[in-house]
């Protein structure tokens, strides 16, 4: 099979139709071998009823239907599962994300080389104060986080080849960084397409400004496990030692000089009345705590069963 299709869709029943016809067009158009995998994502408006009469016309169209809603990730990762074809899409349900885009990031994967080509939404459609803006922000920061230059990270829109997907884990609320995650699994052929991006047809945005928030936290979640996951004791080790060095010799300075003044006759602070002291003191403790839970972090690392997973390229 040439193309998998994975939409999630969260109460998009308007336009599930228009979306599965429109890809329909595309993929008879070029010639394409195809599946469409629609995620309902707990939706309470009739999207699953709408997906079963869709695979009764179409039999390319396959669903997945989730009791409650899990959020994006879930349903990339169930739809990941089940993917067969040889570049896998990802695109949202709500008619932005335009399948006339398909051919040619499809040519970009197969023929160019490229292991993830995710689309850029340089002319949004969206509220620029609510939307525009903050993205840039927010896409900003991913791009000198994650050293991936790429301007919409967050783009619903994607093409992967199918070992990518098949390699990479999708949970929380990660699928903001899928391209990070290729990345970190060596899948580093990785460019960008601008797209077109259309305005929203029907309903409303199922995203507000916390996904910002989020999305920053989630960022510095990836970066820690990514760059400490295997070796916490390298960052909490290090910051032990450090933080228990600060109040080591604050504490013997204040100690020394208290000792010096009492020697040479000169008025002294008794040391229990510095408040220096009481920082110094806690630099110290706060440096055992971090070291320890550095010690227990390598426990937890070295008990991990996939530990010792490797994603290998070849053999021989």
């Amino acid at each position: 099979m040439d193309i998998s299709v994975i939409i999630p869709a969260f109460n998009e029943r308007e336009s599930l139709p228009e979306l599965s016809a429109w890809i329909a067009r595309v993929m008879q158009e070029h010639g394409y071998s195809y599946e469409i995998i629609f995620v309902d994502d707990g939706s309470i408006d009739g999207t699953w009823q709408t997906v079963q009469e869709l695979a009764i016309a179409n039999p390319c169209i396959h669903g997945i239907c989730f009791r409650r809603n899990y959020g994006k990730s879930a349903a990339l990762y169930c739809g990941f599962e089940r993917a067969q074809g040889e570049v896998v899409f990802t695109m949202d349900a709500d008619l932005q994300d335009s399948p006339d885009e398909i051919p040619e990031m499809y040519k970009m994967i197969k023929d160019g080389g490229f292991d993830l080509v995710s689309g850029w939404k340089q002319n949004r459609k969206d509220n620029a104060l609510t939307k525009n803006l903050p993205s840039k922000l927010y896409n900003a920061t991913a791009r000198c986080i994650t050293g991936l230059k790429l301007h919409d990270m967050n783009c619903g829109l994607k093409a992967y080849r199918q070992e990518v997907v098949k390699s990479i884990e999708v949970y929380g609320e990660m699928h903001r960084y899928i391209p990070y995650l290729a990345k970190n699994a060596g899948y580093t052929r990785i460019t960008e397409k601008p797209v077109h991006h259309e305005k929203r047809k029907y309903g409303k945005s199922k995203f507000g400004m916390s996904r910002f928030v989020n999305g920053f936290l989630d960022l510095q979640t990836l970066w820690f496990l990514t760059r400490f996951g295997k070796d916490p004791m390298h960052f909490f080790g290090y910051s032990g030692l450090l933080m228990f060095f600060v109040g080591f010799v604050m504490t013997v300075w204040i100690i020394v000089a208290k000792l010096v003044h009492q020697a040479q006759g000169l008025k002294f602070r008794a040391v229990t009345d510095q408040p220096l002291f009481y920082l110094a003191l806690l630099a110290i403790v706060l440096g055992v705590m971090l070291f320890l839970a550095g010690f227990i972090g390598e426990m937890v690392a070295r008990s991990n069963a996939e530990r010792n997973r490797y994603n290998i390229k070849d053999e021989l």
